[in-house]
């Protein structure tokens, strides 16, 4: 099995120089590329100079996560693809258990390992966790991360367990799935379209799966933090997004509807916390998901499978009225 190794980066030269190494010393069995999404700075001079085995593809646009993965993924000959972000540091032997867990089970296109956060090594990292799962109106959530609640690793989830999605920060997917999805929808730009890769994955039948004896450190928040706008406006945008194109339709209008509803109770949140950006960046994601309603419900494929794609009726319920902070006790209410 080829595994290829490829890293996104955009103006990226600083977290190249602090994570790369950890990449090129613990994956002798992988190729390791960087594709470059039209960098401004110095990042392509620094693979070129210090790591000349690492190759490297440049775009000739910044595309965001999704076009820029699209397009690099294009050159890249491999089985399976390993998405790796630019801040991520990696650990001894990473690559093992996912690469014998993929050659075992054909049926498994995607997995993801643990992700634990770089600066607070024993706790979960937002973007990934344990492994990502969604509630019955679309709501992203993972085993170890509950909105903004990040657990302590205890070994809770050093498991082999499937999963619904898998974190955009370290996806290994196989090749022909990938391509036979047409890659990650170009009008996401970033922030939920592995959400979305992963759905449309499993209603075509694939499983998604989550590798505990796998670890990573991601850093988090170099492209966008949690809390900026701009990310507030793509995440609520694209989860609409999704759920236009991966639900049956009757289903798919009620559940946005409620969504609607719901996300004017954020957006009146973000208000009473003073936080006006983020109301408006709200805002501005519906009316983006108005103007593109269309294109969007013309993407939509049927599906082969029937999916029960949610675990729990409604995260949000469950944690800010009923305080769950942890995964556990959440799916054993």
């Amino acid at each position: 099995m080829k595994i290829a190794i490829v890293i996104l980066n955009w103006n990226g030269e600083l977290l190249l120089e602090s994570y790369l190494p950890s990449v090129v010393q613990y994956s002798p069995q992988a190729d390791i590329y960087v594709a470059d999404n039209a960098s401004t700075d110095g990042s392509v001079r620094f693979v070129q100079k210090n790591y000349p085995n690492v190759k490297i593809i440049q775009n000739s646009q910044n595309g965001g996560f999704a076009k820029g993965y699209n397009d690099a993924l294009k050159e890249v000959q491999a089985d399976v693809f390993c998405l790796l972000n630019s801040d991520v540091e990696v650990t001894e032997h990473w690559l093992t258990p996912i690469t014998r867990l993929l050659a075992d089970e054909p049926t498994i296109g995607i997995v993801q390992p643990k992700i634990l956060d770089l600066m607070k090594k024993d706790h979960f990292e937002y973007a990934g966790a344990g492994g990502g799962f969604l509630d019955q109106l679309g709501y992203p959530f993972c085993r170890g991360r509950i909105f903004q609640a990040l657990e302590k690793d205890e070994g809770q989830y050093n498991d082999v367990h499937e999963i619904f999605w898998a974190t955009g920060a370290c996806m290994f997917i196989r090749k022909n799935i990938f391509n036979d999805l047409n890659g990650f929808d170009e009008d996401y730009f970033a922030h939920q379209e592995e959400v979305d890769l992963c759905w449309r994955a499993k209603n075509h039948g694939h499983r998604v799966f989550y590798v505990g004896a796998s670890e990573v450190f991601h850093l988090g928040g170099s492209t966008l933090s949690n809390m900026n706008p701009k990310k507030t406006y793509l995440n609520f945008r694209n989860s609409l997004f999704s759920i236009t194109k991966n639900l049956p339709r009757r289903k798919a209008f009620t559940i946005i509807f409620l969504r609607l509803l719901l996300d004017g109770v954020a957006a009146f949140r973000f208000i009473m916390q003073g936080k006006l950006n983020h109301c408006m960046a709200i805002l501005r994601a519906h009316l983006s998901f108005y103007r593109q309603f269309g294109k969007m419900y013309k993407k939509r494929e049927k599906a082969k499978f029937v999916l029960k794609y949610y675990i729990v009726k409604s995260i949000v319920w469950l944690h800010f009225v009923h305080q769950k902070e942890k995964f556990n006790v959440l799916v054993k209410d």
